[in-house]
């Protein structure tokens, strides 16, 4: 899938141990991902960026609770992803609902989501690829994930892939679409996910 997950460091790059020692360091408001080695801090995001990862942890959590409540919807969940040279941090995912208090990181996700920024769409050093392809793959390689979703946040529109028994299913979902995730209870129409939005607003101006 283009760049490797499980791309060994380069010489004078962090680990991704020494990276995961040096977000423990960080205050929590603080938002890092490791690529190709190095890591950088994330922009804060905009209002329309975590509007839409609000909506739709709030509509996965509402369809977890009466399909599987052993599961639960978060936004930004710890979990270690890919190795070597990349740590992404994911807007949002479904992991297991049975943590410890003061818990940081878990070992699986079934769900993982991201909602596209500005700093997505940066080149991966040493690649022709932008940072959202390569997170993209690296989702899929986790084992425990079985559905990612890539939403847009400046025009309505959902990048669905889903594991099959032998390959990954891709649907790119507008506004008159359904967005249909039978695995974890969901089904709602796309423009839920962006309810409060500029591209959807509550008020009319």
């Amino acid at each position: 899938m283009g760049v490797a997950p499980h791309e060994p460091a380069r010489a004078g790059q962090m680990s991704d141990e020494a990276f995961r020692r040096f977000q423990d360091g960080r205050p929590d408001h603080e938002r890092w991902e490791l690529i190709a080695g190095v890591p950088m801090m994330m922009t804060p995001p905009t209002i329309a960026h975590n509007r839409i990862a609000g909506n739709l942890e709030r509509l996965l959590n509402d369809a977890l609770a009466a399909h599987d409540p052993t599961r639960l919807a978060t936004q930004r969940p710890g979990l270690d992803l890919g190795s070597g040279d990349f740590r992404p941090e994911p807007d949002v995912g479904v992991i297991d609902a049975d943590y410890a208090a003061g818990q940081r990181f878990v070992a699986r996700a079934y769900l993982l989501a991201e909602i596209v920024s500005e700093s997505d769409e940066v080149r991966v050093p040493g690649t022709a690829r932008s940072w959202i392809d390569v997170k993209r793959d690296i989702y899929q390689a986790h084992p425990s994930c079985d559905a990612v979703l890539i939403v847009e946040q400046e025009r309505i529109e959902v990048q669905v892939l889903s594991r099959g028994p032998f390959v990954w299913t891709i649907q790119t979902l507008g506004a008159e679409d359904t967005l249909s995730l039978p695995a974890f209870g969901l089904a709602c129409p796309v423009t839920a996910l962006y309810d409060g939005t500029p591209l959807r607003p509550r008020v009319a101006r």
